[in-house]
């Protein structure tokens, strides 16, 4: 006797078609970069025909914006399994390189080569980078709250720290993007060590206002 044949209903069509979407926008930018990502283009790849697009996302600055959108919500959920894969941290040296290495897996991880296509396209773009900029403020915000919640936080007036985090992050996107023209390899782990080191060895007068 044959399993009964599960239906989806309306609710998960529509997901797992915008999923599709945007999996082939997000691929698509980061392979073929944000010209080229066309409406076409991300068609060919998903398998969804232009109606059917242009019905979730009415136009192509949409599916632009939904793309980076996505990116962060994956983002986040991969850094969240990372931790959880590491297991209890501290403040001390090793658990914040371990925290470094996965902010850098997550800047150069391909599906993030899409964010930096966005970020590019919009500084001459200027309804994108309008789209963008309150996206942009939401994820750098999550990333500011995600962070405060490690161990290492604690050691720093909140507002300092937030500086530091956002410093670290930006370091990273800076490296992930050059490297794709001039890598060194020869600097990745002490480049990580380095800033695990002078994050853990600041002590309260940073945050006391004592800048000697």
């Amino acid at each position: 006797m044959s399993a009964p044949v599960t239906r989806r209903t309306q609710q998960q069509r529509r997901e797992e078609t915008i999923g599709r979407i945007l999996d082939a926008t997000i691929t698509a930018l980061a392979e073929l970069g944000y010209t080229a990502t066309t409406v076409g283009e991300v068609c060919r790849r998903s398998g969804v025909s232009s109606g059917g697009v242009f019905r979730h996302f009415p136009t192509r600055l949409n599916l632009m914006v939904a793309a980076a959108d996505e990116v962060r919500v994956r983002q986040f959920a991969n850094f969240r399994a990372g931790l959880e894969a590491l297991g209890a941290s501290d403040d001390s040296v090793d658990s914040v390189r371990e925290c470094l290495e996965l902010l850098r897996a997550a800047c150069r991880a391909p599906m993030n080569a899409a964010w930096y296509e966005l970020l590019g396209a919009a500084r001459t773009d200027a309804a994108l980078r309008e789209h963008l900029a309150p996206m942009a403020a939401r994820y750098h915000a999550q990333i500011v709250d995600f962070g405060r919640s490690l161990p290492v936080a604690a050691r720093f007036d909140p507002a300092v720290f937030d500086v530091l985090l956002l410093t670290a992050v930006h370091l990273f996107d800076g490296e992930a993007v050059s490297a794709t023209v001039h890598p060194q390899p020869e600097m990745d782990e002490r480049r990580i060590e380095l800033v695990a080191r002078m994050l853990v060895g600041v002590t309260a007068r940073i945050s006391s206002g004592d800048e000697h």
